[in-house]
């Protein structure tokens, strides 16, 4: 769930969770065929997203699964209304490949999907996140940067230049979302979809054409990846990810789903241990060390949403991927 998106994510998981979450019976094991890991078999409409995604990625490198798996493989919500499944794996290059998946009644369904680089690698992080409910859906699609993008042209043109056709191509087919805070378009790339639109067979096909676009890119950009030899820059990817992992684990909206259906303890540790594993281990600092804007007079984090007070209803990258910001901002 992408703490880095928009208010209206974070609202529309909490209403909907509220009315129509329980917590439910399907522990997640994972199985083999043919040589590749396997999602189990479940209701879940994204499962197929799941599948492909560890079908293509086992196609290019050799996955295995993750020491997280034993730990959250089979954890079961409070109640039997809710289906849940958490699939964790690593492979070289990868430091962690990990999925979880979450279907309510009433047509409610959730997929965070994350792929995170060895430090080693300067690499993206590919990020899904799909909150879908009867008639809504709300979609975060991207290669989040490990680097600023305005700040770093280089790292831009090292991974966005060659695809900014692909990107400008899903942005016509998904439009903007409408307002976006700028402390998550730091995170973003200049080919991210933010989208929102009413269900049907026809959007879910698009979305699932440009989930297997995105995830071919970022594994051919990992393909070509360099392992990194000097100290000082793998320190700096380090950082760059740890520093990613500790805002998304402090602002990610959908806390208070995981909340309603594991308990307060157990969604925290799947949120800093599972979801964004790596923060309490990539790094020391904290968030107020990497974000000290939000730190209130007693020493506290602020739960505001936006310090900076900015947003950015429109694209506010031009078809070169260079930012540009909005006239609406």
């Amino acid at each position: 769930m992408e703490s880095a998106s928009s208010t209206a994510f974070s609202l529309a998981l909490r209403r909907s969770s509220a009315a129509e979450l329980g917590g439910g019976g399907g522990g997640g094991g994972f199985a083999r065929r043919t040589g590749r890991p396997c999602v189990r078999a479940s209701a879940l409409s994204y499962r197929q997203f799941v599948q492909f995604a560890l079908d293509e990625t086992a196609l290019h490198t050799r996955v295995a699964p993750s020491p997280l798996q034993e730990r959250f493989g089979s954890m079961k919500p409070l109640d039997d209304k809710t289906e849940i499944e958490l699939l964790s794996y690593e492979a070289p290059k990868i430091r962690l490949l990990r999925s979880l998946s979450i279907q309510g009644s009433k047509g409610l369904q959730v997929l965070d999907f994350a792929m995170f680089p060895e430090p080693e690698y300067d690499l993206p992080i590919f990020c899904a996140n799909f909150f879908t409910a009867a008639e809504t859906n709300i979609v975060v699609l991207d290669l989040n940067p490990l680097y600023d993008v305005v700040k770093h042209k280089e790292y831009k043109d090292k991974y966005y230049e060659g695809l900014m056709s692909l990107g400008l191509n899903y942005a016509e087919l998904l439009p903007w979302g409408g307002k976006l805070t700028g402390e998550s378009l730091r995170f973003f790339s200049p080919i991210v979809i933010w989208t929102r639109f009413k269900s049907s067979q026809h959007m879910h096909d698009v979305l699932y054409s440009a989930f297997m676009d995105y995830l071919k890119a970022w594994l051919g950009l990992m393909d070509l990846g360099i392992r990194e030899t000097d100290a000082s820059r793998i320190i700096a990817n380090r950082e760059a990810q740890h520093r990613y992992l500790t805002w998304r684990a402090e602002k990610d909206p959908g806390y208070e789903v995981l909340k309603r259906l594991f308990g307060e303890t157990r969604a925290k540790n799947v949120v800093r241990s599972f979801l964004f594993d790596g923060v309490n281990s990539l790094g020391s600092k904290t968030f107020l060390d990497y974000f000290p804007e939000y730190q209130c007079e007693e020493g506290r984090v602020n739960e505001k949403r936006s310090m900076l007070g900015k947003s950015f209803a429109t694209r506010p990258w031009n078809r070169k991927g260079e930012f540009i910001g909005n006239r609406n901002d």
